[in-house]
């Protein structure tokens, strides 16, 4: 323990939200471990945010997780974000003013809320990631624009801080034919007439229709990406979900869908990677694709990274990164592994090691 510290009190703190998933199993875990948590609501936290008042004789270990968001208007979400990178920014303040150690920084889940940011860091470090175009695509037709410049005729397009599928939309041109189809989880409300997240993913083929729901997709802050063949297993396309650790892969988890996006809670089909029978050479470029991209942020022990492998080839691509990206069903619902490991961080750091 740090001498100029030692008269303080340690303490592990959750700053969450009660009764949800993440909460109810890390402090399963912290129980399991015989150490003690304390926990912050989100909700009483934004609203008073005075909860670090009468902690200055102690040292914290503070995980933060996400807030729930409570509108599913894709035209909302950036300010909803907003919001919450201002909170992590005073956050980052209060951490270097007090005694805060994080699981993971406010500025390295920052530097992960920005999907374009985060591409850019990985790219700088020669790490593979999904294509991304890059440029003025602002509305329907100067995607088409971009995508007759890349030479590229399927892309993926997603609100740049957006998370869970919200806004998320694949998108197919026939240059040729002239032919449109769309993919999307986004959506017109009938009776608000405001573009809203859905759980349901759903086709459109009209022109009109599409390029009506692209321009104001694309009217928001958005990533637009090439649409890559995955990797199939017994039919379905697949990607995967690996939680890295303190450079560790603590869990992986295949993603199996007969569309093209693979978000589970879109009724898609989880599977233990280790059932896909990939290589053991496949599984240590994986992993080690995942050591290089979680080292490539400071402050950043525990993350949750989609990893895409080309369709023939196997080549590994990260498509993206989440600093809370630690909530995995099939997981907690077993071994409870990634939350037990979090509460063997907080115990080593609250017994002084």
């Amino acid at each position: 323990m740090d001498e100029r510290h030692a008269d303080r009190m340690r303490q592990a703190v959750l700053l969450g939200n009660p009764k949800t998933k993440r909460t109810l199993h890390l402090k399963r875990a912290m129980r399991d471990q015989g150490a003690p948590i304390e926990f912050w609501d989100w909700e009483t936290f934004w609203r008073e945010k005075s909860l670090l008042k009468g902690w200055e004789q102690k040292e914290l270990f503070l995980k933060i997780d996400p807030p729930v968001w409570t509108s599913c208007c894709l035209e909302e979400l950036g300010g909803l974000t907003s919001n919450y990178e201002t909170f992590l920014e005073q956050l980052e303040i209060l951490g270097e003013r007090e005694h805060i150690r994080f699981l993971n920084s406010p500025q390295a889940i920052l530097q992960l809320l920005d999907k374009k940011g985060c591409k850019k860091v990985l790219k700088n470090r020669e790490i593979p990631v999904t294509e991304t175009l890059e440029g003025d695509i602002s509305d329907g037709e100067h995607l088409l624009m971009a995508m007759a410049h890349y030479d590229m005729f399927q892309v993926f397009i997603k609100p740049v801080k957006g998370s869970g599928a919200a806004g998320i939309a694949a998108f197919r041109y026939q240059k040729r034919t002239g032919n449109m189809t769309l993919y999307t989880c986004g959506m017109e409300d009938p009776q608000t007439g405001r573009l809203v997240n859905t759980k349901r993913l759903r086709r459109f083929t009209d022109r009109e229709q599409v390029m009506t729901f692209l321009n104001r997709l694309l009217s928001l802050d958005c990533i637009v990406e090439r649409w890559y063949a995955k990797a199939q297993h017994q039919g379905f396309s697949y990607d995967l979900r690996a939680v890295v650790q303190d450079g560790q892969t603590d869990f992986m988890l295949a993603r199996l869908s007969k569309g093209p996006v693979t978000n589970l809670h879109l009724n898609n089909h989880p599977l233990k990677a280790s059932e896909l029978g990939l290589t053991v050479s496949t599984v240590e470029e994986i992993e080690e694709l995942c050591k290089r991209a979680a080292g490539s942020f400071q402050g950043l022990r525990s993350v949750g990274i989609d990893i895409l492998l080309e369709k023939g080839s196997s080549k590994p691509r990260v498509i993206e990164m989440n600093g809370q990206g630690d909530l995995i069903y099939q997981d907690i619902y077993n071994k409870n592994n990634i939350y037990r490991h979090q509460a063997k961080m907080m115990k080593r750091w609250l017994c002084g090691r």
